[in-house]
């Protein structure tokens, strides 16, 4: 039901009531304001001696300093990323990836988690110009979020898909694709002391003592990753799953050169990359190979990785 028109004294008595409450409400903001008022003696010392605004502290001695060109941290040891080899991390070679195909001029540079101001890796510290300073803005670490934006602003030209398709082609691979990835090297026990203990744990520390905890961290890591799309985790169910995208991502490329049948390799072609390279590589030393021998039934998301591993990794 409509609301009942008000008659005209009840409207009457509301804007009495309004104009008598008016004064006291000015006089209550005004004790408020002065409240919050500087007082004027010390107003005076402030005129007097005005706020020095200093300049942001030097980075510490130990932080990475900015080189000729930019350095891109990664996960990887000392001679790979001195030959500019693929990163053993799907999220850093995605980027590494990404950078070549964009032409951003970069080198690698070995490194952990606590490297990074973020906490995470991938991340590009940019070059260091005869114009700016060590703490100028135009030298701070920049995340991998933002390294699209980095080398459109640097001359690339990053061309993406406008297809429809592509967040739902882009859910496969950070869903299905990424949950087999951790359960196969961390949770799948051959699989975790061939590989991931000797990339990520052994290579960290010599102690026993902190590579038992780095063990157990990255192990329950993946474990609670897992959790949060299932109760339950369905080793079965992991790789079916990631035999399905594998096989829709498969029937996408077809018989193009590249997804979505773009002239050139896209961020979508380097994600990719990121997993099918590492899971192809024998270097990698694959002990349990469900989730490889998966992709290897898809020629030609293999061919899709050797292209791309020939064209911008010089393999």
């Amino acid at each position: 039901m409509p609301p009942k028109p008000r008659d005209k004294r009840g409207a009457d008595e509301d804007s009495s009531a309004g104009q008598s409450l008016a004064p006291a409400l000015s006089r209550q903001s005004r004790k408020f304001a002065n409240l919050f008022a500087i007082p004027p003696p010390v107003k005076a010392l402030f005129d007097y001696v005005p706020v020095l605004v200093y300049p942001p502290n030097e980075l510490p001695r130990r932080a990475p300093k900015p080189a000729k060109i930019p350095s891109l941290y990664v996960f990887s040891n000392k001679e790979d990323a001195a030959a500019g080899r693929p990163s053993f991390n799907p999220s850093c070679l995605k980027w590494q990836a990404f950078l070549n195909i964009a032409g951003v001029k970069h080198r690698l540079v070995h490194s952990s988690n606590h490297a990074s101001p973020t906490g995470a890796l991938p991340f590009l510290l940019p070059a260091a110009s005869a114009s700016t300073s060590d703490t100028s803005q135009d030298t701070y670490p920049i995340p991998s979020n933002k390294l699209v934006k980095y080398a459109e602003d640097h001359g690339a030209s990053v061309e993406e898909s406008s297809n429809l398709r592509y967040e739902a082609y882009q859910a496969l691979l950070d869903q299905r694709i990424r949950s087999a990835w951790l359960y196969t090297l961390y949770l799948e026990p051959l699989n975790f002391n061939a590989v991931a203990y000797p990339l990520y744990v052994s290579s960290a520390s010599t102690n026993p003592l902190v590579r038992a905890s780095i063990s157990h961290q990255l192990r329950a890591a993946a474990e609670a990753e897992l959790l949060k799309h299932s109760s339950i985790i369905d080793i079965d169910d992991l790789y079916s799953e990631a035999d399905k995208a594998f096989e829709a991502l498969s029937i996408l490329l077809g018989e193009d050169t590249w997804f979505f049948g773009s002239e050139k390799p896209t961020l979508f072609d380097a994600s990719i990359f990121a997993y099918t390279h590492l899971l192809l590589d024998d270097s990698m030393g694959w002990k349990e190979d469900k989730l490889s021998g998966a992709l290897r039934r898809r020629e030609n998301l293999a061919q899709h990785q050797e292209r791309l591993l020939v064209r911008y990794f010089g393999g």
